[in-house]
C-alpha cells in the first residue's frame, strides 16, 4: 500500500531543511528527495515551498549557499549549515520535541 503524501504541518519546514542540510553540502532537489525518502514518501516538499525557505534561511545566516559542479550536469547551489545554523536546528529539535510530547500527552489523556 503507497504511503499518502502529506502537507508539512506550519512551522516544520524549516527544521526538515535544517536537519537535511545538517548532514552535508546539498541542492535543493537533493533537499527535497532526501525529506521524501527519509520520511518513507509520507513528506513532500514542494519547490513552491523549499526555495523561498532556503532563501529566508541563508538571509538569517542559517545556511550558506556557493554553485558547484553538481556530476550530472549543470552547476547547482548547494547549501551547508554556518555554526549559527547549527545552533538554531539544535534550539528547534528541542522545541519540537517538546511541543510534540505535550501534544502526545493530550491525546493519550
Amino acid at each position: 500500500m503507497a504511503a499518502k503524501k502529506t502537507d508539512l504541518v506550519q512551522g516544520t519546514l524549516d527544521l526538515l531543511v535544517l536537519k537535511t542540510v545538517a548532514q552535508g553540502p546539498i541542492h535543493g532537489y537533493g533537499i527535497a528527495q532526501r525529506i521524501l525518502v527519509t520520511s518513507k514518501e509520507t513528506l513532500q516538499v514542494q519547490q513552491g515551498s523549499l526555495y523561498p525557505a532556503l532563501h529566508r534561511l541563508e538571509r538569517k545566516g542559517l545556511v550558506k549557499a556557493e554553485w558547484r559542479e553538481s556530476g550530472n550536469g549543470p552547476m547547482a547551489k548547494y547549501y551547508s549549515l554556518t555554526a549559527a545554523g547549527l545552533k538554531q536546528f539544535e534550539a528547534e529539535v528541542e522545541q519540537w520535541r517538546r511541543y510534540s510530547g505535550a501534544i502526545a500527552m493530550v491525546l493519550e489523556s
